[in-house]
């Protein structure tokens, strides 16, 4: 009985932000951006009403990493779930809550909560060496996935691409390049896209969204040889780019249900992870009517390329995987969205009211 009550309502305290004084009172505009390295902490609420029916219902639900640029203050959930835990156990070591509820449940709640504190993400490109004796655990992002493969096509793709390298940060320059110059972005795919790397190129069907460029990209780089990764969030304020890279009212309240953003990060030693998004580069020049030669898209390709603002928060980096209890259905594209199966038909997460969620945001301005 104590087990079950502890389950109703959980909250997990997080770590603290590390922030040096020299960052916290970084402020200079060092971008033609204005962003600035001063954090910026938000509140963000997912809210969850399943349908009721005579089968089981289970549910994902991705949660918050912690890393360099954000930090996990605080997770709390409550809800009339018959069974809730919060695991990492699995091949990325992917936070996420799981929920279940047992059959003819007479309602199917949750409310998830979750504090985290960021600030913009920058790289010292200077720093990247060309050695290519990378940590283990770094290897494994130089491995193929089902959707973002290593193979003699993509092979031979990044190797044309980058001919004229001669380092690896050229590599990624390159291949970063040719993704912003020959991707478009595709307004009519469903939700962030599939991320299909092998059928865009091979058919050469150069349109999608987010997770259909970012996946490219990061096809393409560890076929050159450079461990790369999608990484799957959600835009939780306003952007100091573009209304199109996250919005937020005057009190910093967002409605960000549909706001998921899948970017990339590539790895160089000396480096380390270097953030990048070519995918907003071509959602601003889609949704701004700008083109390659338009200032601001020549300001922002380059600024991607090595920085984040961070308007963004980031869930995890899994591919391709098995979520942890089992579903029913195996194995996951990504977890960018929740995820729910009743029985063992999968809920559309596409498709928010169908699945019976909305996610808001409040920064603390």
């Amino acid at each position: 009985m104590q087990r079950r009550t502890f389950l109703k309502s959980a909250t997990v305290v997080g770590t603290t932000m590390v922030i040096t004084p020299s960052i916290v009172l970084s402020n200079t505009k060092a971008n033609p951006f204005g962003i600035t390295k001063k954090p910026r902490k938000f509140t963000v609420t997912n809210s969850f009403d399943l349908q009721t029916n005579d089968e089981i219902a289970r549910l994902w639900v991705p949660l918050p990493l912690d890393s360099s640029y954000q930090k996990v203050l605080k997770i709390s959930y409550d809800g009339d779930f018959d069974e809730a835990f919060i695991s990492n156990n699995n091949e990325y070591n992917t936070k996420l809550l799981y929920a279940k509820w047992n059959k003819n449940s007479k309602s199917r709640k949750l409310v998830v909560k979750f504090d985290v504190i960021m600030q913009e993400r920058t790289s010292n490109l200077s720093k990247a060496t060309n050695s290519t004796s990378f940590p283990e655990d770094i290897k494994l992002f130089l491995k193929g996935t089902s959707h973002t493969p290593v193979n003699k096509t993509l092979t031979d793709f990044a190797t044309n691409l980058t001919k004229n390298s001669k380092t690896q940060l050229e590599k990624a320059q390159a291949i970063y390049d040719w993704t912003v110059d020959n991707m478009y972005r595709d307004e009519s795919v469903i939700g962030c896209g599939v991320g299909d790397a092998t059928r865009i190129i091979e058919k050469k069907l150069f349109g999608g969204k987010c997770t259909d460029v970012s996946s490219v990209f990061v096809a393409l780089l560890r076929n050159a040889g450079i461990p790369a990764r999608e990484i799957f969030g959600v835009r939780v304020g306003k952007s100091k780019i573009s209304k199109s890279c996250g919005k937020a009212n005057d009190e910093g309240f967002a409605k960000i249900t549909g706001g998921q953003h899948c970017r990339a990060e590539f790895y160089l030693d000396g480096a380390g992870w270097i953030p990048a998004d070519p995918a907003d580069v071509t959602k601003v020049r889609k949704q701004e009517k700008l083109t390659n030669n338009d200032k601001k898209i020549k300001d922002l390709r380059k600024y991607f390329f090595g920085n984040w603002e961070m308007n963004w928060l980031a869930f995890n980096y899994a591919r391709d995987f098995v979520l942890n209890p089992k579903p029913a259905q195996y194995p996951l594209n990504m977890l960018g969205y929740p995820y729910a199966e009743m029985g063992e038909d999968v809920v559309n997460y596409y498709n928010s009211k169908e699945f019976g969620y909305s996610y808001t945001s409040q920064e603390v301005l």
